[in-house]
């Protein structure tokens, strides 16, 4: 038998790409390095993006197309291509920032998004570049908090690739899967499909320079975790927790998450929230309503800094309903105490750097 390209080609066209429903020929998806010898055919298929969900069942569904309608006998080898460059391997995601701290909690309730939103601004009121993800994928809060949640994230054409770019407010840049999705509805995601998205929102935005990249992760301890410290490579992580002995045990959990050999991210400090009570109209007033400096015993009993403590005022829970986070106001007691934070976070991420500095000498000799 002779091959020739026709009757490859005629072949492919039986096959129909599920994206548009056109056939591989008519879609222009195969390239034109066909190349046969004897009863050996190869060539390319060209996809929009290297991460297409199509990519491997096409190339099955070529090579079965061939078999049938040519001959079984035919040693097919087939490529792929893509139209876009592909995505930063993981570990060089996001070469442009700094600092990358994950903002974790062991448990929910304890205010960790209302903190991950105000150091955000916080930072930015400082002068520093900042972007924040809401890597909550089944629970998105920050469109809320930073009053966007109509906004609608689109994509630009940057260096061959489509990335995403980021909502901005307050001088923050900001991204969240609860842009993408109805925020009536639950998210009803397995583990797999919330790690992909989290992937996106992480290597296909452009987040530009950034001195500090805030993470603000799920509460416990989950894939999302995992994904976050497999995919980029973290400056720290700051744990958040209420003086309450039940948010203490899970905030133990979520420290020895991060220092186990498995992850070995940095603990940069704890943050207490909910410190205590003050009333507006009596700002030197503090009721201890959830026990008194807990975060700070459990700081000092595992060596890790107490980054700031966060007291609740009415203001701090009408800010993130309004979208107005409260470290915007520089004269509450609260936006003094977030600003405080921020300084204290720069010291301790500066501090951090200085120690690193060392081992990237020597492994840049290697």
């Amino acid at each position: 038998m002779t091959l020739y390209p026709k009757l490859i080609l005629d072949a492919l066209a039986t096959v129909r790409y599920p994206g548009t429903g056109k056939n591989l020929v008519e879609a222009e998806m195969v390239a034109d390095n066909l190349r046969i010898d004897g009863m050996s055919v190869s060539f390319s298929l060209i996809f929009e993006k290297p991460t297409d969900p199509f990519m491997k069942s096409m190339v099955k569904a070529a090579e079965t197309a061939i078999h049938t309608y040519v001959s079984s006998d035919v040693q097919v080898t087939i490529a792929t291509e893509s139209k876009q460059a592909p995505r930063p391997e993981v570990g060089k995601m996001l070469p442009q920032v700094k600092n990358i701290i994950g903002i974790s909690s062991g448990k929910g309730g304890v205010g960790k998004s209302t903190v991950s939103a105000n150091l955000a601004v916080a930072l930015a009121k400082l002068g520093y570049k900042v972007g924040l993800l809401d890597a909550d994928i089944f629970g998105p809060s920050m469109p809320k908090m930073f009053q966007v949640e109509d906004a609608r994230p689109y994509a630009e054409r940057i260096d061959g690739r489509d990335l995403i770019i980021p909502v901005e407010k307050y001088g923050v840049k900001l991204l969240s899967i609860g842009f993408f999705v109805d925020p009536d509805q639950a998210t009803l995601w397995r583990g797999g499909m919330a790690s992909n998205a989290l992937k996106q929102l992480i290597g296909d935005a452009a987040w530009g320079d950034l001195d500090y990249f805030l993470i603000d992760l799920p509460p416990g301890t989950s894939d999302i975790h995992l994904t976050v410290v497999q995919t980029l490579a973290m400056t720290g992580a700051i744990v958040v927790s209420t003086p309450q002995a039940v948010a203490l045990a899970d905030a133990r959990k979520g420290i020895n998450m991060f220092t186990n050999d498995k992850v070995n991210v940095p603990i940069l400090g704890l943050v207490e929230n909910m410190a205590w009570f003050t009333p507006a109209e009596l700002p030197e007033n503090k009721y201890y309503i959830f026990g008194k400096e807990g975060a700070k015993k459990l700081a000092e009993e595992m060596n890790v800094p107490l980054l700031g403590q966060i007291p609740i005022v009415q203001s701090i829970c009408e800010g993130g309903d309004n979208g107005t986070p409260v470290a915007l106001d520089e004269d509450s007691v609260t936006g003094r105490a977030f600003l405080s934070l921020a300084a204290s976070v720069v010291r301790q991420v500066d501090r951090r750097n200085v120690e690193m500095a060392p081992t990237k000498i020597v492994e840049m000799h290697k």
